[in-house]
């Protein structure tokens, strides 16, 4: 598989808004469940949006739920992660993911491939 890229991240104040983007740099990725995990300082890499291949159904642990906007741009081989409202608890490094299985659901996607991540920083 090619290289999964993200861009977007950097450093807001708590409230603010950042929106990741994330390319697949060649490859489609047309058939696979794709998302975003984060990874804290001191926690385990957390999986927090997922989207199915057609972009119909998403996924978000519930720390998320109401704030973050995951989708999906197949045209252009993308997918997108709107956060609003972040709080100091967001900041970390967010990993673009593809799950290789298909037909899976969501709730146990499963990066297998991964970007080099972008970093977020939430302030208080």
């Amino acid at each position: 598989q090619g290289p999964l890229v993200e861009s977007g991240g950097g450093a807001v104040q708590a409230g603010g808004s950042l929106k990741l983007s994330c390319s697949a740099s060649g490859h489609t990725y047309s058939n696979l469940n794709l998302g975003w995990y984060r990874q804290a300082a001191g926690k385990e890499r957390e999986c927090v949006a997922a989207v199915s291949r057609s972009g119909g159904a998403t996924y978000y642990t519930d720390s998320v739920k109401g704030r973050f906007t995951i989708s999906r741009d197949n045209a252009n081989n993308m997918i997108h992660l709107q956060m609003n409202n972040l709080t100091p608890e967001d900041t970390g490094v967010y990993y673009c993911a593809a799950d290789r299985r298909p037909g899976f659901a969501l709730v146990l996607f499963q990066g297998v491939y991964w970007g080099q991540g972008t970093t977020v920083t939430v302030s208080s």
